[in-house]
C-alpha cells in the first residue's frame, strides 16, 4: 500500500523551511501532496493559484510530490485522497502545543490518519512565511528565505492584480 502524506497549509509563500520539510519527508513516503489550504477569513498576500505555481515550481523535478488546494478539514482532504498521514513541520516549542492541540483533535476525528512531525534545522527555526511577506511588503529582498528556484518577482501578489 502506497504512504501518501498531505502537507497543508497557507503557503503565503513557500520558504525554505517548507521545502527542506518535505525534502526530508521524501524519505518516509512514496507521495506527498502539498496541500494550499484556502481560509475564506484570511486575506492571502498571493492567490492559490498563484502559490500552486511557486510550489510546482519548486518540486518540478520531483515526481512524487503532487501540488493541489482544498478548503474545509484536512482529515477530510487526507481520506478523499487515501492519504494516511498529515505531515507538519515544528520550530519552536509554541508551534509543538499549537500542532499537538491539532494532531489531537484530528485523531479523534479520523483516528486512521497520524500526524508526523519534523523539526526544522536550526538555520531555519526563525523563518516563516508572514515574516517573508512583511519584507517583500517593505521592498525587502527575500530571496534567501524563499526556495532557490523561485523569483518572486516573476510572481504577482493579490494585491497588484
Amino acid at each position: 500500500m502506497k504512504k501518501i502524506a498531505v502537507f497543508p497549509g497557507s503557503f503565503d509563500p513557500i520558504t525554505i523551511g517548507h521545502e527542506a520539510i518535505v525534502k526530508s519527508a521524501l524519505g518516509m513516503f512514496d507521495e506527498i501532496i502539498i496541500a494550499v489550504g484556502a481560509n475564506a477569513l484570511k486575506k492571502s498576500f498571493y492567490s492559490v493559484e498563484t502559490r500552486k505555481k511557486m510550489i510546482n515550481k519548486v518540486f518540478q523535478n520531483e515526481p512524487r510530490v503532487k501540488v493541489d488546494h482544498y478548503e474545509g478539514l484536512t482529515v477530510d482532504y487526507c481520506k478523499k485522497n487515501g492519504a494516511d498521514f498529515i505531515l507538519r513541520g515544528l520550530r519552536t516549542a509554541a508551534d509543538f502545543e499549537f500542532e499537538r492541540a491539532i494532531a489531537q483533535v484530528n485523531k479523534v476525528m479520523a483516528p486512521d490518519i497520524e500526524s508526523v512531525f519534523i523539526l526544522t534545522v536550526p538555520e531555519h527555526s526563525h523563518i516563516n512565511s508572514t515574516i517573508v511577506r512583511d519584507i517583500i511588503r517593505s521592498g525587502g529582498n527575500a530571496s534567501r528565505f524563499v526556495p532557490a528556484s523561485l523569483n518572486l518577482k516573476d510572481y504577482k501578489r493579490d494585491e497588484d492584480l
